[in-house]
């Protein structure tokens, strides 16, 4: 039983960052997942943490390929998965208070990753107070909008998606 419960664990994981990488790439594809303006489907996903401790590693995974594999630099590359990581975390520790879940990767992404774009990526205009609203804007919209439609969307059937008994 516990070798199926670790099993289950990896394979939640997998298939978050899995899916992370892919709603990532949808965003590229509209020009929304990097940059000033950025409004990443994938960060949606920072919801899951509220139903299973496995996003959290499956969302900073995600978040570390699909950085890697869109080319970003390696400032983007680390900060941004750690940004995704600790929303990941705080959303897990907010578990208990639905509405709130979606707070901490709204905060993380909108304090870490204006520091990135002004200092990684130094072509693109702007300050930082002005990437973090920009950030925090988009954030609100995927994880605090997305997120908690995913969420409720979720909640009939989380003893069978999430459950490891």
């Amino acid at each position: 039983m516990k070798s199926m419960k670790k099993t289950l664990y990896l394979v939640h994981g997998a298939v978050i960052a899995a899916l992370y990488v892919v709603l990532t790439y949808l965003a590229a594809g509209f020009d929304l997942a990097s940059g000033a303006i950025q409004v990443r489907f994938s960060e949606a996903l920072t919801i899951l943490p509220f139903f299973t401790p496995a996003a959290i590693p499956g969302l900073g995974i995600g978040c570390l390929l699909a950085n890697t594999l869109l080319g970003s630099p390696l400032p983007d590359i680390i900060f941004g998965t750690l940004a995704t990581v600790i929303g990941a975390f705080g959303t897990y520790a907010l578990r208990k208070y639905k509405f709130l879940a979606p707070l901490p990767p709204i905060l993380s992404n909108a304090i870490i990753i204006p520091f990135v774009l002004k200092f990684a990526y130094t072509d693109i205009p702007g300050s930082i107070p002005y990437f973090m609203l920009t950030v925090g804007a988009g954030e609100l919209i995927a994880a605090g909008i997305f997120g908690l439609i995913l969420l409720h969307a979720l909640l009939p059937f989380r003893t069978r998606l999430f459950s490891v008994n």
